[in-house]
């Protein structure tokens, strides 16, 4: 079994929304790109990011072959949604939005704006390959780009540019501490037998602080000498799968020239052991920039996918 995650980069039909492309040569290009990828890559299930039109997903579904299934979340104020699309049945999907009840709203605007949810809602299915069931669930963070007020990518000033930046990553964390409180739900301190895998664009590095979050107890981290010591952290702990990317492969977005690894894979411990190997696939991707508009008509995704291998 393959279970992957891949932002898929505004998803639209032409021209209904910023980013969309701009007509419909360029969004079967768009199609044809993200199909062959996937195609290749060959996932059971594949959490999905940045889907606009529910109709776009359904065109690019409709490329792949087969039957598949597909779940999509609420959007967010852009338009933009998670969802999950697999080669076998989706049940108990469930959506991730409200922040855990004693945390406090997070201030989002210099004129005191506050949020209580998370931007783009996590979505939740259970997937059954063979007798084992996997509880995926699929993520989108806040962005490490700042917007200002006016639709601006770029601050009048400095104070301004400090702000938004503890703005933008005191939602991350707080969007992270949400998608944790559900994940907690299922795991219901059980870990070594349920099956959970967070796949998403968390718009950081496996270190961190908002990424460290959602992996609950520390200590035993793929290739540390407690990652094959069992303990009572491993009842709720995740892991995330980054370190069995091989080096040359160990990025999903390049920014500014630089190679991050901002999509993730993360699993409980009953996947663990399962893990049989994970790749960010062969995919060529541009550097992108603060300006996200500067890619309205590009073919493909600015992301690579992250695709995990499973003995199931």
């Amino acid at each position: 079994m393959r279970i992957g995650t891949w932002n898929l980069e505004n998803l639209f039909h032409p021209d209904v929304a910023s980013g969309a492309p701009s007509g419909m040569e360029e969004y079967d290009a768009k199609l044809d790109a993200l199909a062959a990828t996937i195609k290749d890559l060959d996932p059971s299930v594949l959490a999905v990011q940045e889907v606009g039109d529910p109709e776009a997903l359904a065109d690019l579904v409709g490329r792949l072959g087969g039957a598949w299934h597909t779940e999509l979340a609420e959007p967010d104020g852009r338009g933009i949604r998670n969802g999950i699309i697999a080669t076998a049945a989706l049940s108990d999907v469930e959506q991730f939005a409200d922040f855990p009840d004693i945390l406090a709203p997070i201030q989002v605007q210099d004129d005191g704006t506050t949020i209580d949810a998370v931007g783009r809602p996590g979505l939740r299915a259970r997937v059954k390959i063979g007798k084992v069931e996997v509880d995926v669930v699929s993520v989108h963070l806040k962005s490490k780009l700042l917007s200002f007020p006016g639709g601006r990518f770029n601050s009048k000033d400095e104070g301004e540019r400090a702000r938004y930046g503890v703005y933008a990553l005191a939602r991350r964390a707080a969007e992270a501490a949400a998608v944790r409180a559900g994940v907690d739900r299922l795991l219901d301190g059980d870990g070594e037998k349920r099956a959970v895998v967070i796949a998403g664009d968390l718009n950081d590095e496996p270190q961190a602080a908002t990424t460290q979050i959602l992996l609950g107890p520390g200590g035993s981290e793929i290739g540390t000498p407690g990652y094959d010591r069992p303990d009572k952290g491993d009842a709720m702990r995740l892991w995330n799968v980054a370190p069995l990317i091989p080096e040359e492969e160990r990025f999903s977005r390049i920014y500014r020239g630089r190679r991050e690894l901002i999509d993730h894979l993360m699993v409980s411990r009953a996947l663990t052991g399962r893990i049989k190997g994970v790749t960010t696939g062969s995919v060529k991707i541009a550097s992108v920039t603060d300006d996200p508009r500067a890619r309205k008509d590009a073919a493909g995704s600015d992301h690579r996918p992250v695709v995990a291998t499973f003995d199931i």
